[in-house]
């Protein structure tokens, strides 16, 4: 039997998802009972903002003092928009642009928009510096590859977010940046010193600080200049991210990644976050296919952790005193962005400062100053086929919708492939690479089509690299869209490439823009799926 005060006490630092689009009763239920709050995803929001509303709505009913997050980074990463892609310039724009006003009304906007949805926190922005042009999880998820130029717009959108009255969470402390691999799969190592941690990545979080942010998130990731457990669960990074001044709320990213729920377990995990230091454990999006390969439900998710920490405190494993100190932090960020709520001290809360007006299509504006063409794009047709030779999308991103799809059906007769990695494979004999599959296929696209590849990761030698270089010998009047970091500008690549630097619905259609402005053909308006063409 489980004390009541231990387990009202231990909810006031859990934030778990969960499944649907309306709020189950165990959630109902659990934020009745002291539940800090909820992390929303995809899966939970309709496309209709009311109805998201609505749903925020029913959970303050229930808990006046919700904390609500969402993520919601613009570029690759929306949940808000995750069922037509952001219509908001995404970080690796924003850093190729350097205008820090820009960042910070994108900031606003996104604080509008999460307000709107009833949502209080956003999970952006992310303060990785991406030093590793391969990191699989963050990439055009970064402001770019240098400490000052992060610092400089992660203050900014801090300062955009909170003064729209929504709680920034700066993201993914010490820095994920310089990874090879993706936590939510495995449990990535970053093999530098102490001094090279301090000068490449921990600026740009000393940056939000200087801002007044008012939570950081923890990484899934070895440091081993901390020692060998990750930084989530890691006393040591977590002790100088307080000594450097920093006194809100530690959220820990969510513990059903891999890289903590195939190592400690999501409830052993939860039990070191909080002796290392975290204040809200962030449980994870149950839709994901966990250890139990989805035979489980998002109670069982929630339950696990809860209970393994009531039973440490229990136990006397888990001093009660660090999550009651846990608990206070999160109480504090709750009646900071609530508004309506009166903190227990007689004292009304103040209003959120109010959100900065936004010039209409200075977006559109900044995000045709990013996308860049590199050769001549010669598209003209009335019809294209889009090739889509990109992995499927990372747990980040989450979000499989294709929004150059529907942009240039705007415009043009799409007919879409999603190529499978054997067509990315080159074929055995590598003196005819035009008895590929990939090539095979290319030749069943009718000759007056224009073809478009989407591509992010067009480094040397690369799978994606490697097809378009295959794609060029049959069809050397496509179009590369690169959405990924952009090559190097000595690149030597075989087709016209359009950089855009994010998988948005702002950038397709840019891109729409101007393969419209090449194409003298008439619009003709559809989009057809892959098996019109292909039979897959």
């Amino acid at each position: 039997m489980i004390d009541p005060d231990v387990a009202r006490l231990v909810r006031g630092v859990l934030w778990p998802g969960f499944l649907g689009r309306t709020a189950p009763d165990w959630l109902l239920r659990e934020l009745d009972g002291g539940l800090a709050g909820v992390v929303y995803f995809g899966q939970n929001l309709s496309s209709d903002p009311a109805e998201v509303a609505a749903l925020s709505a029913e959970l303050r009913d229930h808990r006046p003092e919700v904390l609500i997050g969402v993520d919601e980074e613009g570029g690759n990463v929306s949940r808000l928009e995750a069922q037509t892609g952001s219509t908001l310039p995404g970080h690796a724009q924003l850093g190729a642009l350097d205008d820090v006003e820009t960042t910070r009304a994108v900031g606003a906007a996104l604080a509008e928009r999460l307000q709107a949805a009833g949502a209080n926190v956003a999970l952006a922005p992310v303060a990785d510096v991406n030093t590793n042009p391969a990191n699989p999880v963050i990439g055009v998820r970064s402001f770019g590859p240098t400490a000052d130029l992060v610092s400089r717009h992660v203050a900014a959108m801090v300062d955009g977010l909170q003064a729209g009255g929504v709680a920034a969470c700066v993201k993914h402390y010490p820095g994920h940046g310089d990874t090879a691999s993706d936590s939510h799969l495995d449990l990535p190592r970053i093999d530098l010193d102490l001094a090279e941690l301090e000068a490449e990545h921990l600026p740009p979080f000393d940056a939000a600080i200087a801002a007044g942010v008012a939570s950081v998130m923890t990484a899934h990731i070895v440091v081993p200049a901390f020692g060998d457990a990750p930084a989530t669960l890691n006393p040591i990074p977590l002790r100088r991210l307080r000594e450097s001044g920093f006194d809100g709320v530690i959220i820990s990213d969510a513990l059903d990644m891999a890289a903590i729920r195939s190592t400690t377990g999501s409830g052993r995990g939860a039990v070191l976050a909080l002796e290392a230091g975290v204040d809200l454990l962030c449980i994870g999006n149950p839709s994901n296919l966990g250890p139990k390969q989805g035979a489980t439900t998002d109670e069982d998710d929630y339950l696990e952790v809860f209970e393994a920490v009531c039973a440490a405190i229990a136990d006397g494993e888990l001093d009660r005193a660090i999550v009651e100190r846990a608990a206070a932090r999160v109480a504090w960020l709750a009646r900071s962005v609530s508004p309506s709520t009166d903190s227990g001290t007689g004292e009304s809360v103040p209003e959120p400062s109010a959100v900065p007006e936004l010039v209409e299509g200075r977006f559109s504006d900044a995000i045709r100053r990013v996308v860049r063409v590199r050769g001549e794009v010669a598209i003209d047709a009335s019809a294209i086929t889009l090739v889509d030779l990109r992995d499927r999308p990372t747990f980040a991103v989450a979000s499989a919708h294709d929004p150059f799809a529907e942009s240039l059906a705007e415009r043009f007769d799409v007919t879409r492939l999603a190529v499978g990695p054997s067509l990315r494979t080159p074929g055995p004999d590598a003196e005819a690479p035009a008895s590929d599959e990939l090539t095979l296929l290319l030749e069943t696209i009718p000759a007056d089509d224009g073809v478009v590849l989407l591509a992010d990761r067009l480094g040397d030698d690369t799978p994606q690299r490697l097809a378009v270089d295959r794609v060029a010998l049959v069809r050397p009047d496509a179009v590369v869209v690169s959405v990924g970091l952009p090559l190097d500008e000595h690149a030597d690549l075989p087709l016209p490439v359009i950089d855009t630097l994010a998988a948005s619905r702002a950038s397709a259609d840019r891109v729409t823009e101007l393969l419209a402005a090449a194409s003298t053909a008439a619009p003709t308006h559809h989009l057809h799926d892959q098996h019109h063409r292909n039979g897959s």
